[in-house]
């Protein structure tokens, strides 16, 4: 079974991050929580910490998983990390072509694909969750804000 993990990554407002894929074709245009495989003898969060370094250029650190895992295509599985974001600007460097921080009221408001929809229902239905995220935060204007569209 290979694993692919992704973050439930927050920021201080407690924004959710999500990512629009850019490839491969199939996946392009839809949205995901970022992450990747985890490769052989490696941590799931230590695979979590290195694919957000190589698809977002940030550090962060995985806090607690997300209770559950759901299928992807046959032989994988997802696990979902809530995490918190150590340092940098998240920027679609690899697979994505845009990002955007999303409040808990916007979290639906893009189209996410049919494999992540029932992580991001259980990221979803817990809350931020992450220790010094703003539970329910969604700053001044409330807006979706997008980080980086490229």
């Amino acid at each position: 079974m290979v694993v692919v993990v992704a973050a439930a990554l927050y920021d201080d407002r407690g924004r959710l991050l999500a990512a629009r894929r850019s490839a491969p074709p199939e996946l392009a245009g839809r949205w995901e929580l970022p992450g990747g495989k985890v490769e052989p003898g490696e941590r799931p969060e230590h695979a979590l910490a290195r694919e957000l370094r190589e698809e977002l250029g940030v550090e962060a650190e995985p806090v607690d998983r997300v209770p559950g895992e759901w299928p992807l295509k046959p032989g994988y599985v997802l696990r979902v990390w809530r995490t918190r974001l150590l340092s940098g600007e998240p920027a679609p460097l690899e697979d994505h072509d845009a990002l955007r921080w999303l409040t808990p009221e916007e979290t639906w408001s893009v189209e996410w694909l049919d494999q992540d929809v029932p992580a991001v229902a259980a990221v979803a239905g817990e809350g931020a969750g992450v220790a010094g995220a703003a539970s329910g935060a969604g700053g001044a204007s409330g807006a979706e804000e997008a980080v980086r569209e490229g």
